[in-house]
């Protein structure tokens, strides 16, 4: 049985990876720092362990780097810690987790690594330079992986989430927004699930590094 980890999985769109990863046959092994195979994915050693953990149990065919953080703060008032709190989650975390995971596909010479975007990483908002930073690295982490591992037959990826996910989270904290949107206006989980499994399963002879996803009442 092949394996599809999952790390920063939460029950959002986590758990939607998880389920659709589920249906195309493969063992799903989530993680994160509280539940399931638990992690910190900020931690080296933690990193390594879990992919050793987890490779016992059968090879990782498929692994989503799905972790980080937002923080929202006029740059006169971001903390220098907090910049480098959400660039370690966000960025450095992702580093880890993808090259632990091309450290075990290489010798097999097959696999896919996933990473999740968001408008950040291609684009700096006012007041969000922290998540900036971490997005738009990650990408850049994983374009350089895909021009490594693409020729040893290994496929990465980096899908954009341009817009808001449906979810509790979500439904909590922008209420207002949520209200005032019309059907369809968030993105669903299992939609955003889908298309990491078609990204999984293209033919090599058509792979996609990038791809974005937003509502279709979503401003861009």
């Amino acid at each position: 049985m092949t394996i599809a980890l999952i790390g920063g999985a939460g029950e959002g769109l986590g758990a939607a990876l998880g389920r659709r990863f589920a249906k195309g046959g493969l063992e799903v092994v989530l993680s994160s720092r509280t539940q399931g195979q638990k992690a910190d994915l900020r931690e080296e050693a933690q990193v390594i362990d879990l992919f050793d953990r987890v490779e016992k149990r059968g090879p990782v065919q498929i692994a989503v780097f799905n972790a980080g953080a937002n923080f929202r703060s006029s740059i006169l008032d971001t903390p220098a810690e907090m910049f480098e709190k959400i660039w370690r989650l966000g960025c450095y975390a992702g580093f880890l987790f993808g090259r632990e995971a091309a450290r075990r596909m290489m010798p097999r010479g097959r696999g896919t690594i996933l990473f999740t975007g968001a408008t950040a990483s291609v684009r700096g908002s006012a007041q969000f330079a922290a998540f900036a930073a971490a997005k738009g690295g990650l990408r850049q982490v994983a374009q350089s992986m895909a021009r490594e591992l693409g020729p040893r037959n290994i496929h990465v990826a980096h899908v954009v989430i341009d817009g808001v996910i449906d979810n509790r989270r979500s439904r909590e904290r922008m209420a207002d927004y949520v209200k005032s949107l019309p059907a369809d206006g968030l993105l669903a989980t299992d939609a955003i699930a889908e298309l990491f499994w078609q990204i999984h399963v293209q033919p090599r002879s058509a792979w996609t590094f990038e791809a974005d996803l937003r509502p279709w009442a979503e401003r861009f």
